[in-house]
Parts: structure tokens; sequence; C-alpha cells
């Protein structure tokens, strides 16, 4: 077991390069191929370590761990931070195998977490070590590790797939509601790439100034208050958070870029309010974030329906927005929100020292496009196909992610054969 490190901020010949370099934001999937921070060879050199191909990763100090344990596999050597131990199989142990036991083995881990300084969670790793772990023969191992192997393949398949729904949704927006290709496109005579005549007669074919900048003739800039309503959610108690069919859509249960984890959610049975509940398919926004994090305060997510549960009741960290202008619907909101532009403005309008929070009123004061309400409805009905395909293969990963892991514990302690174990796994992935 190692532990990682990072390289010094103040040098930028360590940083900017092609090497991934690992912390807890990143630790969101069973197998890591890349990451949001990358290192130079020379970074790589100083003040962190490598894990290479196979290693598990385990997130040791940090506050996600008082509700998780990110564990992970590293798909490509990778570099990591000092919050993160790199476990590697010793001969005799195949990489996957022990991967899947350090899974199992979450339940555990979680009952070990301790506070160290400032609340952050802590992990002892004297603890982590002194865990059974059952090892069978080496082919055995091999074909239980392939077994849920091809679980987390298709699960991986579909995240892949949801970023790339994502990345072109993303692109969409910015072409027509940014860049504004189509009017640039019509303002010179030309037809806009890839759009039908009726589609881009929806756009003008010039611009105008506003306090924004330049925009497409007939639009309008202005604060997006009018146009819609912010709900902030409910304040909880611990001894409110209990099994029952409601559950509370937390800062943990944000994506990065966008939806929500659903084994972030946590169940609840205190009282709320009825403007309180989120349905499926309506935008929100974290409200509040740690200060030496500062990634998740002012990103938008869109909320899908889950199943296990009747309703969801946004936190008290969590906003709703609700638009009540036809230029604003929430498909348009959502990709807006995910702009620099309003990310910026979040960043302006928070403020605090160990927790920030997003000032009252901030996203109501934020100034963007109005566009006509014929563009928007029309980017609308273009995306929907594309969040329909996110939720139905989110809700296929679910239920392969349950699948794996109702399967670990019964492989792990030989309960299950590895052979019924593949007829259940080839029934779905």
């Amino acid at each position: 077991m190692t532990s990682g490190g990072t390289p010094s901020k103040s040098n930028p010949a360590f940083w900017g390069g092609s090497i991934p370099w690992l912390s807890a934001k990143d630790m969101k999937t069973a197998r890591i191929y890349d990451t949001e921070d990358h290192v130079t060879a020379l970074g790589a050199a100083n003040g962190t370590r490598v894990a290479k191909e196979g290693a598990t990763l385990l997130l040791v100090r940090g506050m996600t761990l008082l509700s998780d344990v990110p564990i992970c596999s590293a798909g490509r050597d990778l570099t990591f931070n000092q919050d993160v131990k790199a476990l590697v199989a010793k001969p005799g142990v195949d990489p996957d195998f022990l991967f899947y036991s350090v899974l199992a083995a979450k339940p555990e881990l979680l009952g070990m977490v301790d506070l160290a300084g400032h609340g952050t969670g802590r992990l002892p790793t004297d603890r982590v070590q002194s865990l059974p772990v059952w090892v069978p023969e080496l082919t055995e191992q091999r074909a239980i590790a392939s077994a849920l192997r091809a679980l987390d393949a298709k699960i991986d398949l579909n995240r892949q797939m949801n970023t790339t729904l994502e990345t072109t949704a993303r692109a969409l927006f910015k072409s027509w509601f940014v860049d504004f290709d189509p009017v640039r496109a019509r303002a010179e005579g030309r037809a806009p790439a890839g759009m039908d005549a009726a589609t881009a007669r929806l756009f003008p074919d010039g611009f105008e100034r506003s306090e924004i900048g330049d925009i497409p003739r007939g639009w309008h800039a202005g604060a997006y208050g009018p146009g819609l309503t912010v709900v902030k959610g409910k304040s909880y108690k611990s001894d409110e958070l209990q099994p029952s069919r409601t559950a509370l859509v937390t800062l943990k249960s944000f994506l990065r870029g966008g939806g929500y984890r659903a084994d972030g959610l946590k169940e609840y049975v205190g009282p709320c309010k009825l403007e309180q509940v989120v349905n499926p398919g309506e935008v929100v926004v974290a409200f509040t974030d740690v200060t030496q994090a500062a990634e998740v305060i002012g990103r938008p997510a869109r909320i899908r329906a889950d199943e296990r549960y009747e309703r969801l009741v946004a936190s008290l960290d969590v906003g709703i927005i609700r638009p009540s202008a036809p230029e604003l619907p929430p498909n348009f909101l959502y990709y807006c929100f995910l702009e620099p532009a309003f990310r910026d403005h979040t960043y302006a309008h928070s403020n605090g020292s160990t927790v920030l929070h997003l000032a009252a009123g901030a996203v109501e004061k934020y100034v963007g496009l109005w566009p006509s309400v014929e563009s928007a409805s029309a980017f609308a009905a273009l995306v929907r196909p594309f969040v329909e395909h996110q939720d139905a293969n989110w809700r296929q990963s679910d239920g392969l992610a349950a699948l794996r892991n109702a399967l670990l514990p019964r492989l792990l302690s030989g309960e299950l054969r590895v052979r019924d174990a593949e007829k259940a796994v080839e029934q779905v992935a």
C-alpha cells in the first residue's frame, strides 16, 4: 500500500502534461482511464507516485468518506495525490480480484472511518490492512473477476455513451446560443451547416448590441429573475435519515457536468414543503461547497427518475430552478448554466471561509441571453432524445451495479459458483 502526493502547484513545469493525476473528484467510476488534472513526466517524478495499471485506488482522507468510500481500479498508469492509497496485488493474486475484494469490503471500510482535523473523514490504513480476504486459487480468482468485470465494462460503455451525448448537446447549444453560427451563416448569405431550411428560418440574419455583447437581432439580454422561480431546499436532521420511499437530493447526488448519482441519495423521513419536491427533468443548482474543493457550487444537474423512491426532495444545499418564461425551457437553462459565463457569475456571488455559499438571488441576477421562443423550443426538442437515451443508460447501469453488488459477496465467499454468476451476467450484459 503506497501513498501519492501533489507536485508543487507553483512550478508550471510539473503540470499540464499527459499523465493523469488522480484525486477524490475523479473517483466516480470502477475503472479510471483519465482524470481532470494531468502532470508532466517531471511532475510525476517530483512529489507524487505512479500507480501501475491494475492497481486498486482507495480514498483514505476527505469529506467524501463521511458518506462513502471511493474505490476504483487504474485502467492505465497514473499518478495520485496524498489522500489516496494504491494497493498492488502480490504474486499469486489477480489485480482485478483484489479490486473486487476491496470493493466488497466497502461496508466494513465505511465503518472504520473516523474524524481527522476540521471534521475531515479518515480511513486508518492499519485497519484496512487488517481486513481478512479469502484468496482462492489463481484460476478461480480470474474467473470471479472476469464475471464481475463484464458488468463493469457495460456500465463503463454506458457512461462513455452518455458523455458523448452530453458533449454533442453542449456543442449544439454553444453553436446556436453562444457562437451564433446559424445567425452568422444567414448574415453572410449561407445556409447554416447541418440545419434544415425550416429551422434556419428561426434565426435572425443579423446582430444588435446588448449589455452582454452582440446578440442576434430581435433577441435580448437581461436578468433571468423574471423568467424563473428558485426554490431553496430544506434543512434536515440526522435522525430524519432512515429507510423510506423519499430521498434527499444533496451535493453528494451531483455528477460533474450534470445528472446525479443515484447511489448518493439519502433516504429521508422528515417533513417537507410541496415546492421542495423535485420532479424528474427539473434543473437544480448546487448552492454550497467546501472551500478546499470549490468544484460543485453553481453547477447544474438535471434530475432523473429513480424507481426506488416515490419522491425526491431537495436538501438545503440545492436550489430547484423552475422556469416560467417560454424563452427559457429547462433544457435550455441546463446547458446555459453549464457555460463558463454562468460559472464565473456564481463564483463572483459566493462567499464563505470554510464553506462556500451562493448568495441569495444569485441565479435570478444572472444576466444572460433571452433567445426567441421558437429557437429555444427547437433546441429543447432536438436534445430531448439525447436526454431520454441518457436516462435509459443510467437506469440500465443502476441495475447492472445492483447486480454486481449482489454477486460480489456471494462470489467472494464461495457461496455462489462462477458458472451461475456468469449466467446471471449473460442475461443483462
